[in-house]
């Protein structure tokens, strides 16, 4: 298989991360047959220095050529007090919205040398292994009208979804359960909201098509409650956007390890853009310290999603979770007895693991 991957460093600590995805999937097509070609461009705070914008055009056309887009991290305070339309995340919101990237993917999943940093008892969490797909380009947060009205007296917004935009989300999500457990729980507000009922009964004209899925319904409230109480009873969760939204933040700290949680963004044809949910951590840029783990898996999702390469994404996960289960961390995570390492160093610890499921001893 050949594919082309931009990749978009962005600031800070962006650039370290992108370099190690870059020697992880570089050891996954040698090991698997594959062909991948990388090509890189300015986003973020880095073009904003470099050609006086956060999304040059020539990013814009790259993207829409490559078949995925790996993204290491935008913003800083260095630019901070620049004009709204010169802030890094614009970059980020500009790239989103031109590929047309509708679905929101964040899987949260515990890794047990990990869970004792986790806020729940560790017998609450052991074990949590979910993905939230969000609705990303809908809904309250782009409703029209949405404004102030009468001197400040009131406000108005509008939560507004087409039948379109939630048929696709929706699709998207039961096709992430065949990938997984197949169980899928629809995060909604029926009760009270009139996009929810549309939205719960499109889940139920939807499941017929997916047979070998099964379905709930859980209200909103109840499902945070239950994403403290009883993590690991759920497999994929749907919802629109600012349900969404919250949530996956509330998902984000059960495991204890924010530095290890990789996300995507989709369009309809698989195209996407993978990114972690980590910041740019301008105080630690250059010094080789970052995590890669969070941009590495966020390549195993890339694998998974885009390209619909099961296995080899596996391959990445497993790499992840056996050099952590050997002790090694990097500084920002804590494993007891555990041994800190750099980026270059856990970067290499995977690519060995990828390259000999065998092998005994795996050394930095």
């Amino acid at each position: 298989m050949h594919k082309k991957i931009v990749l978009l460093p962005g600031d800070g600590i962006g650039s370290e991360v992108i370099h190690s995805a870059k020697d992880v999937l570089n050891a996954i097509a040698k090991e698997f047959n594959h062909s991948f070609e990388f090509e890189t461009h300015l986003i973020g705070g880095a073009a904003v220095d470099t050609v006086g914008t956060p999304l040059p055009d020539t990013t814009v056309k790259a993207c829409q050529e490559a078949d995925a887009i790996l993204l290491g991290a935008v913003g800083g305070p260095k630019w901070d007090q620049f004009p709204s339309d010169l802030r890094p995340e614009k970059g980020l919101l500009g790239i989103r919205k031109a590929l047309d990237l509708f679905a929101n993917l964040r899987p949260i999943k515990g890794f047990p040398t990990l869970l004792h940093a986790s806020p729940l008892k560790e017998e609450v969490v052991t074990g949590s292994d979910l993905l939230i797909v969000r609705e990303l380009t809908g809904g309250l947060y782009f409703g029209t009208p949405s404004e102030r009205r009468d001197n400040n007296q009131s406000v108005v917004d509008t939560l507004s979804y087409t039948r379109k935009e939630i048929e696709r989300i929706i699709e998207k999500a039961f096709q992430s359960a065949q990938l997984r457990r197949g169980h899928l729980t629809s995060v909604d507000k029926a009760n009270v909201l009139e996009s929810s009922k549309l939205w719960r009964e499109i889940v139920e004209e939807t499941k017929a098509n997916y047979p070998d899925v099964k379905v709930e319904h859980l209200l909103v409230d109840a499902a945070a409650m239950k994403l403290i109480t009883n993590p690991t009873s759920f497999d994929v969760l749907v919802t629109e956007n600012m349900f969404g939204d919250i949530l996956s933040d509330e998902a984000s700290v059960l495991t204890g390890s924010l530095g290890m949680l990789p996300s995507a963004s989709i369009r309809e044809d698989g195209v996407g853009l993978y990114e972690p949910v980590h910041g740019s951590a301008p105080d630690i840029a250059g010094q080789g310290i970052a995590n890669p783990l969070a941009m590495v898996l966020s390549s195993a999702l890339m694998l998974r999603h885009s390209f619909g390469l099961n296995k080899e994404a596996n391959r990445i996960e497993e790499a992840v979770e056996h050099v952590l289960e050997r002790g090694y961390h990097t500084r920002d995570l804590h494993i007891l007895n555990g041994m800190v390492v750099g980026t270059s160093e856990m970067t290499k610890l995977v690519v060995e693991f990828i390259h000999s499921l065998s092998e005994s001893e795996i050394t930095p």
